[in-house]
């Protein structure tokens, strides 16, 4: 596979995983303070920060660390809060 294929093919996965993050936060199947929710958000800024990197898009790879951040950020919190975290919904 051609390596800006493969860039591309990351940074479209990134996409799809916050896209489908935001649909299952809109249709209430996830809330903010969902582990899950902020692992799609991750997940998806770090395909994004990936591609955007290797593209040399700095704009877009800034916006995307700062999701990542927050992101870590959020999932930090609510771990700590829940110290018996059992199920990533809740």
């Amino acid at each position: 596979m051609e390596e800006s294929i493969l860039f591309s093919l990351i940074g479209w996965i990134g996409v799809l995983l916050i896209v489908i993050a935001y649909i299952l936060f809109f249709t209430k199947k996830l809330k903010i303070n969902y582990v899950l929710y902020h692992l799609l958000n991750f997940f998806g800024s770090l395909g994004l920060i990936i591609s955007t990197f290797l593209t040399e898009c700095w704009p877009a790879l800034t916006l995307f660390l700062i999701f990542a951040g927050i992101s870590i950020a959020y999932i930090v919190k609510i771990l700590k809060t829940k110290p018996d975290y059992k199920d990533l919904r809740n």
